[in-house]
């Protein structure tokens, strides 16, 4: 049974929004190939990811990745590289490299500002969540089955690579891991906005987790 402690990313009051940035993105170099925005996070290209080192979470471009870390248990840190989208398919490679296991950590869309956005979410214990953080509540509300984060054999667990898919398409919400399928769901909460990604550390420790080779696409 996942601990009750991981069903409660609490927010408000908790997460800081980024404010450092790399400076303007640069649109040809992050859309080309049919891509809406792609990203290999190479030195030479320059996306408008926000960067920051702050409240015991760190986020940075290093060795080819994006690399994003926190100490704080119960908090998520997310980074945004400002752009405006509507239904979109969103492909990332996210592989924990330390820490503890009983994390969250994966994609945003339709980001419309800090209170307002949904997550796809999967964990280093083998766990996955959608969700969404809106307005007037201080905790994501969760759309997966009873509220709850759901476990899959097809997560990775541990120091691993995962790939990670959210499709943010009309009301349809779909989270893919590994090119399997995990969960299918509706909303109508929010239809535009901007796509991202995040971590959190659910227990005491620094969780590390490294993303590469985002490519967002039309469906």
């Amino acid at each position: 049974m996942r601990k009750l402690v991981f069903l409660l990313i609490l927010i408000v009051g908790t997460i800081l929004l980024v404010s450092c940035s790399l400076g303007p993105a640069q649109p040809e170099a992050c859309a080309s190939g049919g891509a809406l925005f792609q990203d290999d996070f190479s030195e030479a290209k320059t996306c408008g990811w926000a960067l920051y080192n702050k409240g015991g979470a760190v986020t940075e471009i290093a060795d080819g990745v994006l690399r994003m870390s926190t100490s704080q248990p119960g908090q998520i840190w997310w980074t945004n590289p400002g752009r405006n989208f509507d239904n979109v398919i969103v492909t990332i490679q996210a592989r924990q490299t330390s820490g503890p296991n009983n994390n969250a950590y994966g994609v945003i869309c339709r980001y419309q500002n800090e209170q307002n956005f949904y997550l796809f979410l999967i964990s280093g214990d083998g766990y996955y969540a959608v969700g969404k953080y809106q307005s007037g509540s201080d905790q994501i509300v969760y759309l997966t089955e009873n509220a709850q984060y759901q476990f899959s054999e097809v997560i990775n667990q541990g120091v691993a690579t995962n790939q990670i898919r959210a499709s943010c398409i009309g009301n349809e919400l779909s989270l893919a891991v590994n090119g399997l399928p995990l969960f299918t769901t509706t909303d109508p909460t929010f239809v535009t906005g901007d796509i991202g990604v995040g971590v959190s550390t659910l227990e005491p420790g620094t969780a590390v987790v490294e993303f590469d080779n985002i490519v967002v696409i039309a469906p």
